[in-house]
């Protein structure tokens, strides 16, 4: 099992927040995933830029083991569950998980072609999963309120939370969790308290290089007979 704590997008801190905050619910998220799908090795992939994180992450791992929820044997139930922590070097690609995989191999951070996929043959050959800090923190929480509670929130096809890192030229910056479907401009003027100074707002940029600009004028079509006509409307975002 890999835990993808790179987030090397600029702007984003949200793993690093949750480590920071709280590296046990992290833990205990891994421990019982791994339990799960009987995994017995776990590597927290982490940029060597957030000494913090790490800090607070070695000391939860030394604490854990002191309680028996990490190591031999866990708790008499026969797992057995060791976590590694690797820094990465701070390149942006490593954050995509084939080249993820790659860098803790202690080869070139270049993605490869897939399939096979890392849960056929990943790190080392062998299957692995592999997720981000947010998912894997989630997880103590579901399994303690259960699964209707986390899908009550969120849209019908889109369930649970979503973590915000906000930044730029808005009042309010930080970090925000939202239901999925709260709207962008929700978002902004209600929760970032909108633009400073009076200023017009242009447009968001969000999901870092790989994603987009959003404005408040959107592209809708429109079906005259067999033709589709591109409307430009001004809508809600």
């Amino acid at each position: 099992m890999i835990c993808n704590a790179d987030e090397g997008d600029p702007g984003a801190f949200m793993d690093r927040a949750v480590i920071e905050g709280d590296p046990h619910r992290l833990l205990e998220g891994m421990a019982i995933a791994a339990y799960g799908i009987g995994a017995s090795k776990a590597y927290v992939y982490i940029r060597a830029e957030y000494p913090l994180a790490i800090e607070r992450l070695e000391k939860a791992i030394l604490q854990a083991k002191d309680y028996n929820l990490l190591g031999k044997n866990i708790l008499g139930t026969g797992h057995n569950f060791d976590l590694i922590i690797k820094k990465g070097a701070g390149a942006f690609v490593c954050g995509e998980e084939t080249a993820l995989i790659h860098s803790i191999e202690g080869k070139r951070g270049m993605p490869r072609p897939r399939p096979p996929f890392p849960a056929i043959s990943g790190l080392f050959g062998k299957p692995t999963i592999i997720n981000n800090v947010e998912t894997l923190s989630n997880i103590p929480s579901i399994i303690r309120k259960g699964a209707s509670w986390y899908a009550a929130m969120g849209t019908e096809k889109s369930k649970g939370t979503k973590v915000f890192a906000l930044s730029g030229k808005i009042t309010l910056t930080g970090l925000l969790e939202i239901p999925m479907g709260t709207k962008i401009r929700d978002i902004i003027y209600n929760m970032a308290g909108g633009v400073p100074n009076g200023k017009k707002f242009k447009a968001v940029q969000m999901g870092g290089p790989s994603g987009g600009c959003i404005t408040e004028v959107l592209y809708k079509e429109k079906a005259v007979g067999n033709v589709f006509l591109v409307e430009r409307e001004q809508e809600e975002c």
